[in-house]
């Protein structure tokens, strides 16, 4: 459970850097709360195809589609669009410049809504692509436990950041 909502809570901060069907950075193109339901639904969906076999790998696939959805839905409902972005640009400079284990913090002054990035080594695949592993943190609405996810991007011809799966 612990890597799912690790998995969702990246996804739904880096979603922001990408630019579907031509929105501003930030900005998903549709509301948060779909955005996130269909992050969530589509890592949990991963995520759980990852456990089992036969029935028990579809089983745990459609419940890793319905607990991601869930866990999207409320992280997409609870950032708005300044949140989002905050956490983009955080995201983005972390990745492409930031030190190894240096901490980079975003927060959203209108709301308090407020988190952290901290990059990991620069890593080069097989097909010399680099990579980096990450460590982020939301607080949103005043909760007492942040989110805490654990993911990898690596850096995409035209510059950006993508979440990989291995």
């Amino acid at each position: 459970m612990r890597k799912l909502v690790s998995a969702v809570v990246v996804c739904g901060a880096l979603a922001a850097c990408t630019n579907p069907n031509g929105a501003p950075p930030g900005q998903f193109g549709a509301n948060n709360t779909t955005g996130g339901t269909v992050i969530g639904a589509g890592l949990g969906g991963l995520l759980g195809n990852q456990f089992g076999g036969g029935s028990g790998k579809t089983v745990a696939t459609v419940a890793g589609v319905l607990i991601g959805g869930l866990i999207g839905n409320r992280i997409g409902n609870s950032m708005d669009q300044a949140d989002q972005a905050a956490a983009s640009r955080a995201t983005q400079t972390a990745l492409e410049t930031g030190q190894p284990d240096q901490t980079l913090p975003w927060q959203n002054p209108d709301n308090g809504h407020a988190g952290t990035v901290t990059p990991g080594k620069y890593t080069q695949d097989a097909s010399g692509q680099y990579c980096r592993e990450f460590t982020q943190t939301i607080n949103v609405g005043g909760e007492s436990q942040p989110q805490q996810g654990y993911g990898k991007a690596c850096r995409q011809s035209d510059g950006t950041w993508k979440i990989t799966s291995d």
